[in-house]
């Protein structure tokens, strides 16, 4: 899992709710939303998913933080 990729999953999953969101506003029929809402948990159960394989391949991997050295007084 790539880090394009797990950004890709959960640009899909706000979208989702963002249209969700929108069909709401709109008056969309219950049934609808009820579906779109379905949708929209089965892309949150993939982010986690990706997530969590995005985490165990990476872990060995820590994020470094650049020290900088102090100027001598």
């Amino acid at each position: 899992m790539t880090l394009t990729e797990l950004e890709y999953t959960e640009k899909r999953m706000r979208q989702k709710w963002y249209d969700l969101v929108m069909e709401e506003q709109k008056g969309t029929s219950v049934q609808a939303l009820e579906r779109m809402f379905n949708a929209y948990m089965l892309t949150v159960e993939e982010y986690n998913r990706c997530f969590e394989e995005y985490q165990r391949e990476h872990q060995d991997y820590p994020l470094s933080v650049p020290v900088q050295k102090r100027k001598a007084s």
